[in-house]
């Protein structure tokens, strides 16, 4: 545990100094330094919007934010009137910006990777909108320099409920695609683009905010994305992985679902045969969740990652650390460190399956959704979040020997800054995970037995 003031901590992130080499002893709560510090953590659980480099300390955002903006609302307009008989009545079709996402990624297309939009129709005859993103022919990875060879393994990405939309989570799409995957953001019915109302029987997938919308979406998402619909299909490897992490399962497609969407993907997971690799965005639900959202029948089957977070919708004091981030209760011991693996972490690592649990420090619900200027998210818990995303894809679609670099120290990323620049960001893991809830893993190294940890030392 550590406690840094903001300018510290935003030298740390960029590489200016490095960590003291010893810490102090870490408070306890009821200590005034317990208070102060949970006082820090709140404050940077808006760092996205105020943080140095953020949406409000950003020159390039606002001016960026205002053409995406524009531009989208048109674009949106102009495909609805082109097919009158499948109307979006959602927040993302008539709310000016919600489904921009970040507006400093403008120009990506074409430049760092290439993406198009798609359609397809869900089992209820929904009409339902996406994009699917790939390299750029010739691209070298932007972390290495080696050239992208493919076909690649794919991605499909489920959104979160209360009307979250596909613009929300371009951010990580574009990270997959620059490094060599095949992605699939799509929203599902109800929700952001895509038709609201179903055509025959009334009224499947009404309303869009039930479990079912989001499972049924992501089994319908990988039938259009392994289907020859998809424009970018002969870019997928489709061929069988002659050595899967689980036991027939060959194809090389991973799940990635936020929120609602985590729900889903936990269960699909367990049945559908394409699935290979499972990413859970607050959060990861196992057989026995007796969370928010309903885990009955989750069974642990393909590698697991978890990044889940401090804080819900709103920012509570550690006084209101008890139950979940999502359903706080009072606390007055002070936070559980083990309350993150509960949902479903330790169902994972009970069965066998390998898995990983990543809370980063100050991280809210809404750390994975791309929102302009309103609603808390930390600094560089996305940036975390895509680095850990893209590891553990590498570890189980690419199937590299990556566990150094997983359980690394120190990560590079590059983040948007406007007007066509990514720059450089250092991550500094200790510094960026949770010091109230651990992180852990328990995952099988090649020839060895499965490697078992407390990531960040909280107290697993």
């Amino acid at each position: 545990m550590r406690r840094l003031l903001p300018a510290a901590l935003t030298a740390l992130l960029l590489g200016a100094v490095t960590a003291p080499a010893s810490a102090e002893p870490a408070p306890t709560p009821g200590d005034p330094a317990y208070t102060q510090r949970d006082l820090q953590n709140i404050a940077d659980a808006y760092g996205r919007i105020d943080g140095e480099g953020g949406q409000l300390q950003n020159p390039a955002y606002l001016p960026a934010l205002v053409a995406a903006s524009n531009q989208t609302a048109v674009d949106q307009l102009l495909t609805q009137v082109a097919s009158p008989t499948h109307p979006a009545l959602t927040a993302g079709a008539v709310v000016p910006g919600w489904n921009v996402g970040n507006p400093l990624r403008a120009g990506w297309n074409g430049t760092r990777g290439v993406s198009r939009k798609v359609s397809f129709t869900n089992r209820y005859g929904a009409l339902l909108r996406g994009t699917v993103y790939r390299p750029k022919p010739g691209a070298v990875d932007p972390y290495t320099g080696r050239e992208l060879r493919g076909p690649f393994p794919g991605v499909v990405i489920t959104e979160g409920s209360v009307q979250g939309s596909e613009g929300m989570y371009a951010w990580l799409a574009q990270d997959l695609a620059e490094r060599g995957y095949v992605v699939l953001t799509y929203d599902v019915q109800g929700q952001g683009t895509s038709e609201t109302l179903p055509h025959g029987a009334c009224c499947p997938g009404v309303p869009s905010q039930q479990l079912a919308n989001f499972v049924v979406g992501t089994e319908d998402a990988l039938d259009f994305f392994t289907s020859p619909q998809n424009p970018f299909r002969r870019s997928f490897d489709s061929s069988p992985d002659p050595h899967p992490a689980t036991p027939g399962r060959t194809t090389r497609i991973a799940i990635i679902g936020h929120s609602m969407g985590a729900a889903a993907v936990s269960k699909v997971q367990g049945t559908d045969k394409r699935v290979a690799a499972v990413v859970a965005l607050d959060k990861l639900t196992g057989p026995s969740s007796d969370g928010p959202l309903d885990g009955s029948g989750n069974v642990p089957v393909v590698p697991a990652l978890a990044v889940q977070s401090e804080y819900g919708f709103t920012v509570s004091p550690w006084l209101l650390s008890g139950g979940s981030s999502l359903n706080p209760e009072p606390s007055p011991d002070g936070p559980d460190p083990r309350r993150e693996r509960a949902t479903g972490y330790d169902a994972w690592r009970a069965a066998g399956v390998d898995s990983m649990l990543v809370v980063p420090r100050a991280s809210t619900h809404l750390e994975y959704t791309d929102i302009p200027l309103v609603l808390p998210a930390s600094r560089y818990g996305q940036d975390l979040t895509s680095v850990y995303v893209q590891r553990w894809l590498d570890r189980y679609l690419k199937h590299r020997d990556n566990t150094s670099s997983l359980l690394g120290s120190s990560f590079r990323y590059l983040e948007p800054t406007g007007e066509g620049r990514w720059s450089p960001v250092r991550l500094h893991r200790d510094d960026l995970l949770s010091f109230y809830y651990c992180s852990a893993y328990a995952i099988h190294t090649p020839g060895g037995p499965a490697s078992d940890g407390d990531v960040a030392d909280v107290g697993c």
